[in-house]
C-alpha cells in the first residue's frame, strides 16, 4: 500500500502526468514484495531455530543432560578430593556423536519452517494481490489505483472479520480497526507527500 500510495501522490502533485506506466508499478511491488518473502522467511527461520536452541538447552541443562565442561568438572573433582587426582584426557580427534533426533524436536524443526514460510508467503501475497488492477492496464490512472485501494480495502475487511472469529471478539471491531489503521496510513501518506 505503501508503494501504491507514493505513486498515487505523484498523480495527485502533478495535474499533467495523469498517467504512470503500469509496468513501474508492478516492478517496483513485486521487488519489495520479493524481499519481503525472502526477508520473512530467513529472519523467522533464524530467530525460530535460535530460540529452540536456547530452550533445547535450558531443558537439558535442567534434566541433567548437558556435559559440563572438562576442564570444569577435573577442577570440581581436585577440590572435592583431598589427594589430587590425574584425569586421562580423551583425544581431541574423537568424532562427534551423531545425536538423535526426538519426537519433540522434529515436530519444533516442522513447526519452525511452517512458521517461515508463513512469515514470508503472507507478505509476499499481500503485496502482490493489490497489483493485479496494474497488470490489466498499460497505463496507470487514478482509477486503476481506486480498484487497488478497492481490493485493499477489501483485504482488510476480510481479515477483520477473521480476526474478530479467531479471537472471538466483535468482528465489527475488529473491521474498524482494521480500517481505521487503513485510513490514518492513507490520510498520513497523502498529507506527508503531497503537502
Amino acid at each position: 500500500m505503501g508503494i501504491l500510495l507514493g505513486f498515487f501522490v505523484i498523480i495527485l502533485k502533478d495535474p499533467s502526468q495523469s498517467t504512470i506506466p503500469s509496468n513501474f508499478i508492478i516492478l517496483t511491488g513485486l521487488g519489495t514484495s520479493i524481499s519481503m518473502l525472502i526477508s520473512g522467511i530467513s529472519g523467522s527461520y533464524l530467530s525460530e531455530k535460535a530460540e529452540q536452541k536456547k530452550m533445547r538447552t535450558e531443558l537439558e541443562m535442567a534434566m541433567g543432560f548437558t556435559k559440563i565442561e572438562e576442564k570444569e568438572t577435573e577442577e570440581e573433582i581436585t577440590k572435592a578430593m583431598l589427594k589430587p587426582i590425574h584425569i586421562k584426557k580423551e583425544s581431541k580427534k574423537k568424532k562427534k556423536e551423531k545425536s538423535v533426533k526426538t519426537l519433540h524436536e522434529k515436530a519444533e524443526s516442522f513447526a519452525g519452517k511452517v512458521v517461515s514460510i508463513v512469515n514470508g508467503g503472507a507478505p509476499f501475497l499481500g503485496g502482490l494481490i493489490p497489483l493485479i488492477p496494474f497488470f490489466l492496464v498499460t497505463e496507470a490512472t487514478i482509477m486503476t489505483f481506486m480498484f487497488s485501494f478497492m481490493i485493499i480495502f477489501l483485504c482488510i475487511v476480510l481479515l477483520g472479520i477473521f480476526l474478530g472469529h479467531i479471537s472471538k471478539e466483535s468482528i465489527i471491531k475488529n473491521i474498524l480497526q482494521m480500517l481505521i489503521a487503513f485510513t490514518l496510513t492513507v490520510v498520513i501518506v497523502v498529507l506527508f507527500l503531497g503537502g
